[in-house]
């Protein structure tokens, strides 16, 4: 299958049928194009020929485009459909799907698209998805799924599993339960097919089965789904009732989301912005940082600025100092991402004085090797052995408390419930230019005898 490139001729050919309203040549020229490549063409028209496309399509197809729009697309696109041509969408989407399309919806017309949507229980199911936190996994999670009783026998389960499979567009597990909807456990395909139809489902279900709590975080659920290969998880509530399930590609989805914030708080960026967001979130997102990096910079130059006689006297030492404030900066981020990535995939091991003594003597290894080159460097450039010295004594000081500090700040605010995330990029860099510079000239001052 050759993958789909939308090119600009393609793009003008579609944007020329919308103009001249030829509805059928364009159904026809996109009727074997996968949903999510009509989303790619959809994210590049204007708002009227976005409208047009999606109420031109059948809702089989539309609903699930809908999804893959980026989210001031889609705004723009249900803004200009009616409730009952809201619901249509809705009805061929996955309750999860659904759900998170309505909490975008204006709150005054919610109840008017939910009372347009035909399915009556599936309705009710988008209305108890609504109900939780986004950021939990009953927010996450679908209400389609395939259960049994375990007080049913083979045959039942059987003539069970097939009407409710309808609903499900794919079934990744079966799960059993007890009168009380209660998760018991799972069945396997395999021991279904082979077992007597007049057996017990009590009888052969597995009684262990991985669930997660409908208020757990969907990182946690990530990890728990990435950590034993799961495609998908059932969701339980306080009362260990089963409620819904969560599959994989809801997981990749929270896994992505997550790494772009990571990444973006690593950039110095306070908020999740993207690249067509306008200048003034862009703006908002990223001078808090900014302005970070311009005290810290007002702070080494006021250091510096308590050394002047020094540097008059040994003008050399100036030189250097971009090259310590680089090093700092380095080392402490090198050691903040390793920690950061560490607790993300929740495999950072030991406790925090052992994770310190590791980092400093890590910092103490590199710190020497590279302080030896360096010493070698200036020693022969400038002949003065002291100033070399002095130079790089300050470099491994400056690299071990750089390590110091980038290794226990993500720990230290991990434990309070902070993302660690912020403590990498500007935050990281900055504090450690400060500590740098400082060091730099107070061990300089203590060896030149200054």
């Amino acid at each position: 299958m050759t993958p789909f490139k939308l090119t600009d001729e393609l793009l003008a050919e579609i944007e020329q049928l919308i103009e001249t309203q030829k509805g059928p040549e364009l159904e026809y020229l996109l009727g074997d194009v996968h949903y999510a490549d009509i989303a790619e063409i959809i994210n590049e028209l204007n708002e009227d020929e976005a409208t047009y496309l999606i109420k031109l399509l059948d809702s089989d197809k539309t609903s699930d485009v809908l999804t893959e729009l980026d989210e001031d697309v889609r705004e723009a696109i249900l803004n200009n459909l009616s409730s009952k041509e809201i619901a249509e969408e809705l009805e061929e989407l996955d309750t999860d799907d659904a759900a998170d399309i309505v909490a975008e919806l204006p709150e005054e017309i919610i109840q008017e698209v939910i009372s347009e949507i035909e399915d009556r229980e599936h309705a009710q199911d988008i209305v108890d998805l609504l109900r939780y936190d986004e950021n939990s996994a009953g927010g996450l999670m679908a209400k389609e799924l395939v259960k049994v009783n375990e007080n049913w026998n083979v045959l039942t389960c059987v003539k069970e599993m097939r009407a409710q499979a309808e609903n499900v567009t794919r079934v990744h597990s079966i799960y059993v339960v007890d009168d009380e909807d209660v998760l018991k456990g799972r069945l396997s395909l395999k021991d279904l097919l082979t077992t007597s139809t007049t057996a017990q489902i009590r009888d052969v279900y597995i009684p262990k089965v991985d669930s997660v709590n409908v208020n757990e975080d969907p990182e946690e659920v990530a990890k728990i789904m990435s950590k034993y290969d799961l495609e998908a998880i059932p969701v339980v509530d306080e009362m260990g009732r089963l409620v819904g399930r969560i599959t994989i590609d809801d997981i990749v989805d929270v896994i992505k989301e997550e790494a772009d914030k990571d990444y973006q708080l690593a950039a110095g960026i306070s908020q999740v912005v993207e690249a067509d967001d306008s200048i003034w979130e862009l703006t908002r997102a990223r001078l808090p940082w900014l302005f970070l990096g311009l005290l810290g910079g007002v702070g080494a130059a006021a250091i510096m600025g308590g050394f002047e006689e020094m540097i008059s006297k040994h003008a050399i030492l100036f030189f250097f100092t971009p090259l310590i404030a680089a090093m700092a900066g380095n080392v402490g981020v090198q050691s903040s991402a390793i920690i950061v990535q560490g607790l993300a995939n929740d495999d950072l091991k030991g406790s925090v004085s052992n994770r310190l003594f590791k980092e400093m003597l890590l910092a103490l290894l590199n710190g020497l090797i590279l302080a030896a080159i360096l010493l070698l460097f200036t020693w022969f450039w400038k002949g003065d052995f002291y100033t070399a010295l002095a130079i790089s004594a300050s470099l491994v000081a400056v690299i071990i408390v750089a390590g110091i500090i980038g290794t226990f700040t993500p720990l230290f605010l991990n434990q309070r419930g902070i993302d660690p995330a912020i403590a990498t990029g500007p935050f990281i860099t900055t504090s450690n230019d400060i500590f740098g510079i400082l060091i730099y000239f107070w061990i300089a001052k203590i060896i030149l005898g200054i």
